[in-house]
């Protein structure tokens, strides 16, 4: 599903449930120790599908750890991102020489929580959003906005270290284009190394809804030799 919004250099692994047999590493299964059931299931299976990936890369398998602020620590020219939520488990892994930036968020297709869009979404956005719903009211625009946001975070802290608030990033959305522009507003840390706007895709599909911001590495080519002979 979300291979749909990635480009293809970017290798996908996902999951629709848990019946996978998924093991985890002694290191991972401490993450997890003392939570239910249901989410030490779901975090094998998200480990399983970055061990999927990583073999798509040529890569060998090793234990995936939380870092600063929680962000996975990702092995050396490796970058990439995780999510998972009811009915959907999903890691999406590039190469370093390939993306400078990479987030993906799912979310249930159900309307947020009341009060929690007031919360997380701007004025701006919000008027914006009034006139997504009345023009595709099949689809949940709050939680998707939401999604862009989580996914706009994932792919800015772990390129930058620097954290953004859901007030940090002004969001509109294309929804003919399937698409969604991010811009970091100067509160933000928008001179932290980081691009001032981030451009992302999403989909609705399964009763999910997915994002994805995917920003790629510019190789900045040599500067050619004018041939010129030094003057003495």
């Amino acid at each position: 599903m979300i291979e749909e919004i990635l480009p293809p250099y970017v290798v996908v692994a996902e999951a629709y449930d848990d019946s996978a047999p998924a093991e985890l590493y002694p290191e991972e299964a401490r993450l997890v120790a003392n939570s239910v059931d249901s989410r030490r299931r779901e975090f094998a299976t998200a480990r399983l599908c970055v061990r999927r990936c990583l073999a798509q890369l040529g890569l060998p398998p090793g234990p995936l750890l939380p870092g600063r602020h929680g962000a996975p620590r990702w092995p050396e020219s490796v970058t990439g991102s995780i999510t998972h939520c009811t009915g959907y488990r999903v890691a999406a892994l590039a190469r370093t020489s390939d993306v400078a930036m990479m987030g993906i968020d799912a979310e249930p297709d159900q309307p947020l929580p009341a009060g929690v869009l007031e919360s997380i979404a701007l004025p701006g956005e919000i008027a914006r959003l009034r006139g997504l719903r009345a023009a595709d009211p099949g689809v949940c625009w709050d939680r998707l906005l939401f999604s862009m946001k989580e996914a706009v975070y994932k792919a800015w802290y772990p390129a930058t270290g620097r954290r953004l608030d859901f007030g940090d990033a002004d969001i509109e959305v294309d929804a003919a284009a399937t698409s969604f522009t991010a811009r970091i507003l100067p509160s933000g840390p928008r001179n932290s190394g980081g691009a001032a706007l981030l451009k992302g895709r999403w989909t609705a599909r399964r009763n999910l809804v997915v994002s994805a911001v995917v920003v790629p590495k510019v190789v900045t080519a040599p500067r050619a030799q004018s041939g010129r002979t030094p003057a003495p």
